[in-house]
């Protein structure tokens, strides 16, 4: 069996918002084209981890940390913060189209790195689309304002607005939280056809939701990492007590 590629490594790290640690002595791989699930009650460090991962958190000025991250075998720590988060993007829980044309909302990523062709652009807002499952949907009103889809539409048109940016890795914090079961379930079967092309993270809270989607599962508690595994054998064999306890919803 050939060994899985790893594209993430996180080596002793850990996080601190002034002398708080959010995350302590942090150590794991993530795989090439794998769904990653993050699960554990709030202030488990779980966005924490996300936002250092593109070094969102660099922009919180009490934000210190220790150890070391590497993509691709290059600490992220020596590559440059546009590019690592163009390769690095991120959907948070909240959907925020642009308030733009759906066109527009794709279009805007590619224009901002020098795209002007009106031929090139709508190739690529197609692309983007139909890689989150939205084209069938929108395709007949492109020029209309993104506002106007429902709440699961907003969310895929984000998903789309970033993949026209041609990411590596896509990072998804509670993608679903607001979203109806209907809308939820588009969204994580977007994930599944994803990941074939893309490295995947999510966190979620909703740990049926990582049973149905994640090919592995952490399970955090206070800033720690409490066990890791594949998702099924994490769900129906837990090692720790603590893992066992927080599935079966007796804290959290």
């Amino acid at each position: 069996m050939v060994a899985p590629e790893i594209k993430i490594s996180i080596k002793d790290f850990s996080i601190y918002y002034g002398e708080n640690a959010a995350l302590k002595n942090l150590n794991l791989d993530i795989y090439k084209n794998e769904i990653f699930t993050i699960i554990g009650p709030a202030n488990s460090g779980k966005s924490s981890l996300l936002q250092s991962l593109n070094r969102l958190n660099d922009l919180t000025p009490s934000y210190k940390k220790e150890g070391s991250i590497f993509i691709d075998n290059e600490d992220i720590d020596n590559a440059d913060v546009e590019s690592l988060r163009r390769r690095v993007s991120i959907v948070f829980a909240l959907p925020f189209p642009l308030p733009l044309s759906i066109f527009d909302n794709i279009a805007y990523g590619p224009r901002m790195h020098g795209i002007k062709s009106k031929s090139k652009l709508a190739k690529i807002v197609e692309k983007g689309l139909r890689e989150a499952y939205l084209w069938d949907e929108v395709k007949d009103r492109l020029d209309t304002p993104a506002m106007n889809l429902s709440g699961g539409q907003q969310q895929r048109l984000c998903i789309a607005r970033i993949l026209a940016v041609e990411p590596e890795i896509i990072m998804f914090d509670e993608p679903t939280s607001g979203l109806d079961p209907i809308s939820t379930a588009r969204v994580e079967e977007t994930l599944r056809e994803l990941k074939e092309r893309y490295t995947i993270i999510l966190v979620t809270n909703n740990v049926a939701q990582a049973a149905r989607v994640g090919d592995r599962t952490a399970f955090l508690l206070m800033g720690e990492l409490i066990e890791l595994n594949d998702t099924k054998r994490l769900f129906t064999m837990a090692q720790d007590k603590r893992t066992d306890d927080y599935l079966t919803g007796k804290f959290g």
